[in-house]
């Protein structure tokens, strides 16, 4: 008595091949997908993540200087309205 169906066997390795194919096609489309987004996002001339974070910083650092030498101004003028036209 044979305990080994043959054709069971080559269904079991069909399913075993199709699902290693499939998982190439998957790994595939996901690089295919991938590097179109990327060649969209250089083609429309965005700013990545860091350098939006980058400047966000640069401006917080030069909108405190800004506030400083509003302070200091302010000061040097002795608290008045700001008009030049009045010293």
């Amino acid at each position: 008595m044979q305990t080994r169906n043959p054709f069971m066997d080559d269904l079991a390795r069909m399913m075993t091949g199709a699902a290693g194919l499939a998982g190439a096609a998957g790994e595939e489309a996901r690089t295919l997908m991938r590097s179109q987004a990327d060649r969209l996002v250089a083609d429309m001339d965005l700013a990545r993540r860091e350098e939006v974070e980058i400047l966000r910083e640069l401006t917080r650092g030069l909108l405190e200087r800004i506030d400083g030498l509003e302070r200091r101004i302010s000061a040097l003028e002795g608290g008045g309205s700001g008009d030049p036209s009045e010293a």
